[in-house]
C-alpha cells in the first residue's frame, strides 16, 4: 500500500507542477516537469530529460535508438533551459512556431532505472515526458521505480459499487465500478442481460474517449463502436438467452490521457499519421493497461469470453494474463472522410483487421 500511495502522491505532484525525486538502480533524479512546473526566480537546469522521439527530431539519436519512443534521453543545451524553453522544445505540435535552437548534445545516462520509471509517470499523470534535472526546486514527492511496479499491480483493483441500469440497447442491464488504491481512475462494466456462469459472455473492452463517445468525433470510430457493441450484446440476450459485459477503461487515448490525444490530434492535422504523432509526443501508440481489464472480468466471475474486436493484439494480450478468448467477434463499421485514414493506420501499422 505504501508503494501505491508513494506514486500516487508523485503523480499529484507532477500534475499540479511540482519537483520530485525518483530513485533507482544507479541513483536518484530530481526533476521537475517542464508543461506543468510553475516559475520560480532563477529557475534554471542545464539539462533536461526527454524521450528518444524528441531526441530523434534533434538529430540526438537515430531510428533504432528511438525504435522505443518513450524511452529516455538526457539532453545539455548550449544553454540553460528555462521552464518557457523547455516547454517549447517538449512539445511538437510547437515546432512549427517555435523553430528548434540548439546545439544539444545528449549525456549517458546513470540512473536509467529512474529515468524509465520517470517517463512512465509522465504518461499515467496525462503530461508531456519532458524534465528539468537538476533545478533545485522544493521535492514534492519521492517515488521509486519499483513503487511503480507496485502501483500498477491489478490485484489493487476491487469493486466498489453495483446498480441496475437500464441503458436504451437493453433494460435488464447492470452496472458495476471498480476502483483501485490510490489511483483516481475509475473503470466500469455494463453487464447485459442475465449473467450466467455456464455461458461465455459477448465482451467488448472499451477505452474512454471523451471526444468520440460524448462529442460525436468523426476522427475516430469509438462513439459508433460503443453503441454497436451495446447493441450486439442486447440482441444476444434478447434472442440467445446470451448475455454480455462492457469494459468501459478510464484509459483515454490508448491510455496516453485526453490532452496528449489532443496534441496528438494536432500533429495529425499537421501530416502525421497516428501511430507517427503519439511517437513524435514521445509516447507510446499502445499503452493500455490489459491486466485491469483482466482482472475486472475476474471479480464478474467471468473465465471465458468471447471478445468483440477487430484487433488480434487485443486477444493475445488479453490471452497472456489469464483471459480464455474462445472468440474473436468482428466489430467493423464504415468509416467517414474523417476518420478514413485513422482506420487504414489501423489496419496497415497496428496489425487490425477491417474486412
Amino acid at each position: 500500500m505504501n508503494e501505491a500511495r508513494a506514486v500516487a502522491r508523485a503523480l499529484d505532484a507532477l500534475r499540479h507542477g511540482w519537483a520530485i525525486r525518483v530513485h533507482g538502480d544507479g541513483g536518484a533524479l530530481d526533476l521537475l516537469p517542464a508543461e506543468t512546473g510553475f516559475a520560480q526566480p532563477g529557475l534554471y537546469a542545464a539539462r533536461l530529460l526527454i524521450s528518444a522521439a524528441r531526441a530523434a527530431t534533434l538529430k540526438l539519436a537515430n531510428q533504432r535508438d528511438a525504435a522505443v519512443p518513450e524511452a529516455p534521453v538526457i539532453i545539455h543545451g548550449a544553454e540553460p533551459f528555462s521552464l518557457n524553453t523547455a516547454r517549447a522544445l517538449a512539445d511538437p505540435a510547437r515546432d512549427l512556431a517555435n523553430p528548434l535552437r540548439g546545439p544539444f548534445r545528449a549525456e549517458a545516462i546513470e540512473a536509467r532505472e529512474a529515468a524509465v520509471a520517470a517517463m512512465e509517470m509522465a504518461r499515467l499523470a496525462g503530461i508531456l515526458p519532458a524534465f528539468l534535472l537538476s533545478s533545485g526546486a522544493e521535492i514534492a514527492a519521492e517515488v521509486s521505480a519499483s513503487d511503480l511496479a507496485g502501483f500498477k499491480d491489478p490485484l489493487n483493483l476491487t469493486i466498489q459499487a453495483r446498480a441496475r441500469l437500464p441503458v436504451d440497447a437493453c433494460e435488464e442491464a447492470q452496472i458495476v465500478a471498480f476502483r483501485a488504491r490510490d489511483d483516481l481512475r475509475e473503470h466500469v462494466a455494463l453487464v447485459i442481460g442475465e449473467q450466467r456462469g455456464d455461458r461465455a459472455p459477448l465482451v467488448r473492452l472499451h477505452s474512454e474517449c471523451l471526444t468520440g463517445d460524448i462529442l460525436g468525433s468523426l476522427k475516430c470510430d469509438c462513439g459508433p463502436q460503443l453503441d454497436a457493441a451495446l447493441r450486439a450484446m442486447a440482441a444476444e440476450a434478447r434472442d440467445n438467452e446470451g448475455w454480455g459485459v462492457l469494459l468501459y477503461l478510464r484509459q483515454e487515448g490508448r491510455g496516453i490521457g485526453l490532452i496528449n490525444k489532443l496534441r496528438a490530434y494536432e500533429l495529425q492535422d499537421q501530416g502525421f499519421d497516428t501511430v507517427d504523432a503519439n511517437e513524435r509526443l514521445g509516447l507510446p501508440s499502445e499503452a493500455r493497461d490489459f491486466p485491469v481489464a483482466a482482472r475486472m472480468l475476474e471479480l464478474l466471475g467471468v473465465e471465458r469470453v468471447r471478445l468483440m474486436t477487430n484487433n488480434p493484439a487485443k486477444v493475445a494480450a488479453l490471452q497472456a494474463v489469464g483471459v480464455d478468448v474462445i472468440e474473436r467477434v468482428a466489430h467493423q463499421l464504415p468509416a467517414n472522410p474523417h476518420n478514413a485514414r485513422y482506420l487504414a493506420t489501423k489496419r496497415d501499422r497496428t496489425g487490425h483487421i477491417l474486412k
